[in-house]
């Protein structure tokens, strides 16, 4: 406990993985953030636009690939390539698990506003069992929607015939992580198995017991033949200054995004993440093991972009961070045919003993944000 401790700037902990702090306890997400005030954007432009030039049809077919679920920063990037720099995206969707009614409307409504869309449904009762798998093995109840998102759009791309895909930003230099990628927008199917899924993708599929036929939409290409197909698969923040909250406004006004009526599960904000109940699972989880939640990561993004004080965010992470999703029990525990017990059990095996402790069924902090 006496280890831990919190960003000077925002509320980042130390037990972020892969998190980097500078002699003043500022975390790497907030060194980049500052460096971007004075960063000349114009040579990352003209890298985006000979990107672009590089890969633009003349015939008005398909150029570049964009993965959307009808949320802010797929729909930004999509306005921004086809309205803003004359390219025709194909935009694909892999429908998630336990779909919201907000985020079925928000893919709609994208459709609607003028976007080509492939939506992949991968095999249900696969996308439980990696998801199940994940939950229990790794403690991240969408782990295959994710490798989904992750692997079966750049597939789509090559059998398309299109070399070029925009994913959205790298949320490792933006939020706090390795800043490996910050001075390149290009990756990896490697890099992608080891960062977002947190090199457990081979252990989530044996665990699962699945065939290797039903992991079509799900298993990764190796990097050589990623090479030999010719993909490139890049971040968009790599090119702006990334700032999801105009994301927002601009998907709001261009492609009717709509959002929650109220405050989602464990934080103050209602216009991200919406497509699908796993999420609060999901950054509950992540609390339980390191910490912080949803409010945390929220509050960041306010700070960092001027928004809002450290102290304000103290006082909103206080209110909000660490819900349990109690709305939503009943629906895990259907989905993952789990009993409560079962269920309570796995909670319990990622709880983080250092930071937690159990009090009348419910793990509550033995920390204070300081």
């Amino acid at each position: 406990m006496s280890e831990i401790f919190w960003c000077t700037t925002c509320l980042n902990m130390s037990t972020r993985p892969r998190i980097e702090f500078d002699s003043q306890d500022r975390c790497n997400a907030c060194q980049w953030a500052e460096k971007k005030k004075t960063l000349d954007w114009g040579p990352r432009q003209v890298e985006l636009k000979n990107l672009l030039d590089a890969h633009r049809s003349n015939d008005g077919s398909f150029d570049c690939v964009v993965p959307v679920s009808g949320g802010k920063d797929g729909s930004y990037i999509a306005y921004q390539l086809k309205h803003v720099h004359g390219m025709h995206p194909l935009c694909v969707t892999v429908t998630p698990p336990l779909a919201s009614a907000t985020g079925a409307q928000n893919i709609q409504n994208f459709m609607n506003s003028g976007f080509d869309l492939i939506q992949v449904n991968a095999a249900a009762e696969t996308m439980r069992k990696l998801n199940k798998a994940g939950f229990i093995e790794k403690g991240f109840p969408y782990f295959g929607w994710l490798a989904a998102i992750e692997s079966a759009v750049p597939k789509f791309a090559a059998r398309f015939g299109i070399s070029l895909v925009f994913y959205s930003e790298e949320g490792e230099t933006e939020y706090g992580g390795t800043s490996k990628l910050a001075n390149t927008p290009f990756y990896t199917p490697s890099f992608q198995k080891e960062v977002y899924l947190e090199n457990g993708f081979e252990l989530v599929a044996k665990a699962a017991n699945v065939s290797q036929g039903e992991l079509e939409f799900f298993a990764f290409v190796e990097d050589e033949e990623f090479e030999k197909l010719g993909l490139k698969i890049a971040h968009w923040s790599y090119f702006e200054d990334w700032n999801p909250y105009y994301n927002y406004l601009v998907a709001k006004e261009h492609c009717g995004l709509v959002e929650e009526s109220e405050t989602n599960p464990g934080t103050f904000t209602n216009y991200a993440q919406n497509d699908q109940d796993l999420y609060s699972l999901h950054v509950y989880l992540m609390y339980l093991k390191f910490g912080f939640g949803r409010a945390t990561q929220d509050a960041g993004i306010d700070i960092r972009r001027g928004a809002m004080s450290r102290d304000q965010a103290i006082n909103l992470v206080r209110a909000y961070d660490g819900h349990y999703p109690e709305k939503y029990i009943q629906i895990y525990l259907d989905y993952f045919k789990m009993t409560l017990e079962e269920f309570d059990l796995v909670l319990d095996k990622w709880a983080n003993r250092d930071l937690f402790t159990k009090v009348a069924g419910r793990w509550q902090p033995t920390f204070k944000i300081i």
